[in-house]
């Protein structure tokens, strides 16, 4: 609960980022290449690509624009990240954060 109030100031806070929403949709026929290291379902396929259903959207968002700027460095996601427009990301960013995830403490 208290990540998705955190998740819901920051989008608060930053001008445009509530605004900018994108569509799980497209999102979903947009991520056919994210599936081959993130899995259909965004649950990590290969075991270094991380988990993305759930993830908040403005994280999801906000990473994708780091690797496309080259601000944050993998070689893979620099390369896959080059050619997504604003709107593809708010799009995939809405995909992945529209799965529910459901935690179960062992």
């Amino acid at each position: 609960m208290t990540g998705r109030i955190l998740t819901w100031l920051l989008a608060a806070a930053l001008p445009g980022a509530a605004a900018a929403a994108g569509d799980p949709a497209t999102g979903r026929l947009r991520a056919n290449t994210c599936n081959v290291c993130h899995g259909a379902n965004g649950m990590g396929a290969t075991p270094d690509a991380p988990h993305l259903a759930g993830q908040p959207a403005i994280y999801l968002a906000a990473q994708l624009r780091a690797f496309r700027s080259g601000a944050r460095k993998h070689e893979v996601m620099n390369v896959m990240a080059k050619p997504l427009s604003d709107e593809d990301i708010e799009h995939l960013a809405a995909w992945y954060a529209s799965f529910q995830i459901e935690v179960k403490v062992p």
